[in-house]
């Protein structure tokens, strides 16, 4: 893998999820600090990185820097040793980058199901689910539940991958936590193979588009799923943590490094991950606590406002984030097909860095109306601010 010469480069979520924000894990971003007063970077074989960000679980997840991630662990590479924050983790591919370049890492987001990643991924240090786990959770309904064949009749998927949604989710909430993680990151992860485009803006299968999962049932790449997540299990250099919340509530001061992906307003269109993913986000909380609009048909969640999401409220909100961080050498990802020009980020940056540097990346992202969707490529840039 190639170096990147920087110079010259051009909510409402369930009971569940707020417990999961509490002291505990307070005491975990605490710990993960003191575990690296050294500073001294722990690295993987450069040979090896490749190999090991190639095992992460691939979500078709809107702005998900998969892709990218080798450029991204050269740069992560480049700046100052220590605990890394990753304020908005989405797919969770970066928190697992900075992992796997030798960082103990805290992963952010505002959905649970995005939050449930992270932690089988990045908080997780050697869980895996065993085969009697596996065998136990696809062995049938406990309880009788029927909440998602009922509420999700006709729409989505099959009865029988509704009925298996329903029985396992009876299984996974007696499992310990990372196992748990691991199990409902599994299960979305199959919801989202499975669903044509991976988004649940539609309900009929009008996009199908030829892959062998859409004609395989949700218990089948379920199983495929697990593997996939325990194949990703690695140890860290100390102890990472998965908290699901709001950016601006994460304490800045212990993190060396801070990587921002913003859900940036783009000039048409919009940003909004609940409508997109309501499905995976309910499923990961068996939708307690969630704030469903009955009078639709795809019986989506109710949008949760972010102010990164709007012209008129992002550049204040960036700029507040910026600010939060500033302690922190910044690394922010940010698309040529934002509202924003990236001239007007260099400059809110310098406000409260002394050097900003520019990365150019050509990425063409997933998503579009059709395969030649112009707005599907973009320029991806990387600010680095020290």
């Amino acid at each position: 893998m190639a170096e990147l010469d920087l110079d010259s480069c051009p909510a409402k979520v369930g009971r569940e999820v707020r417990r999961r924000t509490s002291s505990a894990q307070s005491r975990t971003v605490t710990s993960m600090v003191t575990a690296t007063s050294s500073a001294r970077l722990f690295e993987w074989p450069s040979n090896d990185l490749s190999a090991v960000l190639g095992r992460y679980p691939r979500l078709r997840f809107m702005g998900s820097k998969y892709k990218l991630a080798p450029a991204l662990a050269e740069i992560f590479k480049t700046l100052p040793p220590g605990p890394a924050v990753d304020g908005m983790s989405g797919s969770g591919v970066v928190a697992y980058t900075l992992k796997a370049t030798g960082r103990p890492v805290h992963a952010n987001d505002q959905l649970a199901f995005a939050s449930e990643l992270a932690r089988a991924t990045v908080e997780n240090e050697g869980e895996q689910l065993t085969e009697e786990d596996l065998e136990r959770i696809c062995s049938g309904n406990l309880d009788g539940r029927n909440f998602i064949a009922t509420t999700f009749d006709g729409l989505y998927f099959e009865e029988p991958d509704h009925a298996f949604l329903d029985a396992a989710w009876s299984h996974i909430e007696q499992l310990p936590r990372i196992k748990r993680a691991i199990a409902i990151s599994a299960l979305c992860l199959a919801a989202a193979w499975k669903q044509p485009r991976g988004v649940f803006t539609v309900t009929t299968p009008r996009y199908d588009d030829g892959r062998r999962q859409l004609r395989m049932s949700i218990e089948e790449l379920f199983r495929e799923a697990v593997v996939a997540f325990n194949a990703a299990v690695m140890p860290g250099a100390g102890p990472s943590v998965s908290t699901c919340g709001d950016v601006f509530a994460i304490d800045p001061e212990p993190y060396a490094v801070a990587y921002l992906d913003p859900p940036y307003a783009p000039p048409r269109d919009d940003t909004c991950y609940i409508k997109r993913y309501h499905f995976l986000e309910g499923l990961a909380t068996y939708w307690h606590d969630q704030d469903i609009m009955w009078n639709t048909r795809t019986r989506k969640l109710r949008k949760r406002y972010t102010p990164f999401a709007y012209k008129k409220t992002a550049a204040e909100a960036l700029d507040r984030t910026f600010e939060h961080f500033q302690r922190s050498a910044l690394v922010v990802s940010y698309g040529s097909n934002a509202a924003i020009a990236v001239e007007e980020l260099e400059s809110m940056l310098r406000r409260h860095k002394h050097f900003v540097r520019r990365v150019e990346i050509e990425h063409r992202y997933g998503f579009g109306t059709h395969s030649a969707a112009q707005r599907r490529i973009a320029t991806e840039f990387v600010l680095v601010a020290t």
